[in-house]
């Protein structure tokens, strides 16, 4: 199950488990936030109308305040001698999606340890 979500004047493609970095959101670190869901899609049924999407729940976690890399504005014109270098980070939230509507999260399984296969040393001197 997934959903698409507006915020900050942009839709993102969520899934219980995926973590995206978004415009930021005054809430502290670890609160939970509820999203706007736009269309949710459950394995065959698709919810695209907005008013109806909007009743399915997407909660997620805020992990993280902080900012962007650094955009550069470069503004220049030929033959003019006028040229403008300026910066600019964006603050960005980093937020973990709890669930969305009854689909939660599933614990992250840790792979199993390979044990390291030795191989018996060869001593041929060719």
């Amino acid at each position: 199950m997934y959903a698409i979500v507006k915020t900050g004047g942009k839709q993102y493609k969520v899934a219980p488990g995926d973590k995206l970095n978004i415009e930021k959101l005054d809430a502290e670190v670890g609160a939970k936030v509820e999203l706007e869901a736009i269309c949710v899609v459950d394995g065959k049924k698709v919810e695209a109308d907005p008013a109806k999407a909007a009743a399915t729940k997407v909660t997620a976690i805020v992990l993280e305040q902080f900012k962007g890399e650094k955009q550069l504005v470069f503004k220049f014109k030929k033959r003019k001698n006028y040229k403008k270098l300026r910066g600019h980070r964006q603050q960005l939230t980093r937020v973990e999606i709890e669930s969305v509507g009854s689909a939660k999260k599933t614990a992250e399984k840790k792979p199993a340890a390979k044990k390291a296969a030795e191989k018996p040393a060869s001593d041929d001197a060719e």
